[in-house]
């Protein structure tokens, strides 16, 4: 069952290239993983919803101030990241990063291992998402990934060559980073983190007691009235 489409596939082969293999849930299968996929993959959504919102209904108007001074606001990896950078204050167990190989914002360069992931969507394959867990210093981590790729031919205006570039954003970001990017071409990847598993078992049982809470508040008001 594809939870986020609601669709049940009945042939074992529909012939789709975009498929993501997944194994059953077996009486011994740690379905901490699992949960953690389907909340990373409504960050990952939302923000692709935020990337789509900033590119079709704010750059447009913000052209006129970007031809005087740079706005980071028109830019959809901004937009996204800042977003979700709001919802993590109320979420501090996710954490979520555009991470690209030749950014112009130095804060999107792509960590070692989020290189990693990047460089495994550039080699031909056809995956379209990367999961799985990574030990580090804080503890066991839980990620889900997807590439980025350039097919907005507008992106060039800014990552082509420098030469092309308007002089705000050079102003801003100067010279070095951010340029070469081709049509079609994967230069990074949506990135979204959860920390130790505990965290996720955490925010299970509190949403549980909330619920717990509620149905006693409403118990009590129904034998109140009674």
């Amino acid at each position: 069952v594809d939870v986020a489409q609601e669709i049940i596939v009945r042939d074992e082969d529909c012939g789709t290239t975009r498929g993501i293999w997944v194994e059953g849930l077996g009486p011994n299968t740690d379905t901490r993983l699992l949960d953690t996929r389907l909340h990373a993959r409504f960050l990952l959504e939302k923000a692709l919803a935020v990337r789509s919102y900033t590119s079709t209904q704010v750059a447009p108007l913000l052209e006129t101030q970007m031809k005087y001074a740079f706005l980071p606001q028109s830019v959809p990896a901004f937009s996204a990241t800042e977003v979700i950078a709001k919802i993590q204050k109320n979420h501090p167990e996710y954490s979520y990063k555009e991470a690209t190989l030749n950014p112009t914002n130095p804060r999107d360069r792509a960590a070692d291992w989020e290189a990693d992931l990047v460089n495994r969507f550039r080699g031909g394959t056809d995956k379209t998402e990367l999961s799985g867990a990574r030990d580090t210093p804080l503890g066991r981590m839980l990620y889900i990934a997807r590439p980025l790729k350039i097919t907005n031919p507008a992106c060039l205006q800014c990552h082509s060559t420098i030469e092309a570039a308007p002089k705000p954003l050079l102003d801003q970001y100067g010279t070095a980073n951010g340029f070469g990017w081709d049509l079609n071409e994967v230069i990074g990847a949506q990135v979204s983190v959860e920390g130790d598993a505990s965290i996720a078992l955490h925010r299970r049982d509190r949403i549980f007691e909330q619920v717990r809470s509620d149905l006693r508040d409403d118990l009590a008001v129904h034998l109140d009235q009674a």
